[in-house]
């Protein structure tokens, strides 16, 4: 949906102060990742320097640009329920070879939407605007629903998709339940959503994006000589992808299936 290339739905599941995510060391090129939580902490660092705690309500965009290295860890304090999502956004040409950065937003705009409360995480919805960083015209929201219908502006010139997190919503007459992504097309005003208990959903949308893009592992290219190359050079351990310290292992990158021999 525009630029969203990816989205990894993280748990709900329990977590302790030392055990959570505990996703190591790995690499990034091409690509923002943009982390938000519903409930728990997280501890992002990464080869930029920087060590930061998200919590629930919180946003954190890294942008990866030519490469860059990060973790995300238990926060050595937090117990409790960790529930959230990582998206990846494909960066354009104009900026997927740039400089790597982070940014954290503790705070984000919110609109009341009929039997919605909406957080705009991403982009620009019903008047309310995020300062996160995006490079094509994009939205992303998270909205929270009580039970019974509203209707919410769309721009018509985006694709859009929803995402359900917790519940279930009507779309039409189509019913949607975590784990599925439910495709919006182009070319819609208004969308009617109806929710018969509290439910919560993603809202992704985007201009169509026109380049075309390679994924494998955790890396977004153009080619399969640019992936062969991030898969080599992080191999090696080249500086492309900077350093970071962690108590958590790095994480290897598999062989890419197309070199294999069978």
């Amino acid at each position: 949906m525009g630029a969203w290339c990816f989205a990894d739905h993280m748990g709900p599941e329990l977590v302790t102060e030392t055990q959570g995510l505990d996703i190591g060391p790995h690499p990034h090129t091409g690509l923002h990742t943009v982390t938000w939580l519903v409930a728990g902490e997280v501890l992002h660092r990464d080869s930029l320097g920087s060590e930061q705690v998200i919590r629930a309500g919180q946003l954190n965009l890294m942008t990866a640009g030519n490469g860059v290295t990060h973790s995300e860890e238990a926060t050595g304090r937090y117990r409790g329920q960790l529930h959230g999502v990582q998206l990846w956004v494909a960066q354009p040409e104009a900026t997927r070879n740039g400089p790597a950065a982070f940014e954290h937003h503790a705070e984000l705009p919110r609109v009341e939407l009929g039997n919605a409360v909406a957080t705009v995480l991403v982009g620009s919805f019903a008047g309310a605007s995020s300062a996160a960083r995006r490079d094509t015209a994009l939205v992303g929201v998270d909205a929270a629903l009580r039970p019974g219908t509203g209707a919410w502006p769309l721009e018509p010139a985006f694709e859009h998709a929803l995402v359900v997190l917790e519940g279930k919503v009507l779309v039409g007459e189509q019913v949607v339940r975590p784990g599925e992504l439910a495709y919006l097309g182009q070319g819609r005003e208004e969308l009617a959503l109806a929710a018969d208990g509290p439910t919560r959903v993603l809202l992704l949308g985007g201009e169509p994006f026109s380049e075309p893009i390679l994924m494998w592992w955790n890396f977004v290219a153009r080619s399969r000589a640019e992936l062969d190359g991030a898969y080599r050079q992080w191999e090696a351990g080249d500086p492309r992808f900077g350093r970071l310290r962690s108590t958590l292992p790095r994480i290897p990158a598999p062989p890419p299936f197309w070199g294999r021999r069978a």
